[in-house]
């Protein structure tokens, strides 16, 4: 068999597990609370609390709606890569993923149908905090470049978070590891430029939006709120989804493969 009928053979098993999972969330309705809800509230609070804050002299925008925008959308993407560790988890505990194991299935199947999922998921709460944002007459000047990059950082955003997460939860083999990739996620989302730019940061928190991979992604996703798309704010999101997807995913394939019946 080539290597072309063996991916086109592996297209249908993915759509299966992948709408497997789609059917389980929306079978429990509970679960899209968090990356729904979570995403609003940040826009409501941070819009109401914190919109002095773009009176500041060298704030990029005078609105704060079109500042804030950006972090809650990838926060509540980020939700969604939360949800495929859980989701996954579950399937270990079980025993889903066994069965899958000693069935004739590509083991790539595996890892790439969660994420199939994570990225339809993930476009609930972009597209939710988005016309939120509008709704509160947030600029858009960017266009659809600019929308484009708005769901390709939040969808790129949960995908690598999701594969982190896969990786995790195969190495701990249990739904604690859930409480690990919520708390990377977090970690990494708050020491940002969520709200304020890093020139308006002092001390170690400039330092940590600094160096903060998840800066670049949200420079990228902000553009379209900000003013024109540019390349330079561009190609840096890209490479840190490119390379996390990488990483990860070579990770989640080593314990997937430890595993192995």
């Amino acid at each position: 068999m080539t290597a072309t009928s063996d991916y086109v053979a592996t297209v249908p098993s993915i759509t299966v597990l992948a709408q497997r999972n789609l059917v389980r969330l929306f079978r429990t309705p509970a679960i899209l609370v968090p990356m729904v809800v979570m995403p609003l509230f940040f826009v409501i609070a941070f819009t109401g609390s914190f919109d002095g804050i773009s009176q500041v002299e060298g704030y990029p925008t005078a609105k704060i709606i079109n500042w804030v925008a950006a972090f809650a959308l990838l926060q509540g993407a980020s939700f969604a890569g939360v949800g495929t560790a859980g989701a996954v988890a579950n399937d270990l505990e079980n025993g889903f993923i066994d069965r899958l194991l000693v069935s004739p299935i590509r083991r790539s199947t595996i890892l790439v149908a969660p994420l199939a999922y994570t990225a339809v998921r993930a476009l609930i709460p972009i597209t939710v905090v988005l016309v939120a944002a509008l709704i509160q007459d947030a600029d858009f000047p960017g266009g659809m470049i600019g929308l484009l990059l708005v769901y390709v950082g939040g969808v790129g955003g949960a995908l690598v978070l999701g594969a982190f997460g896969l990786a995790v939860v195969l190495r701990m083999g249990d739904i604690k590891a859930m409480a690990i990739v919520q708390m990377v996620s977090f970690l990494l989302m708050f020491p940002s430029i969520g709200q304020v730019p890093i020139s308006l940061l002092q001390g170690w928190m400039r330092t940590a939006a600094r160096i903060n991979p998840v800066t670049n992604v949200m420079r990228m996703i902000r553009q379209g709120f900000l003013g024109e798309v540019t390349w330079a704010d561009t190609w840096p999101g890209l490479l840190v989804i490119v390379v996390g997807l990488a990483i990860f995913m070579s990770w989640a394939r080593l314990e997937l493969e430890r595993r192995n019946p």
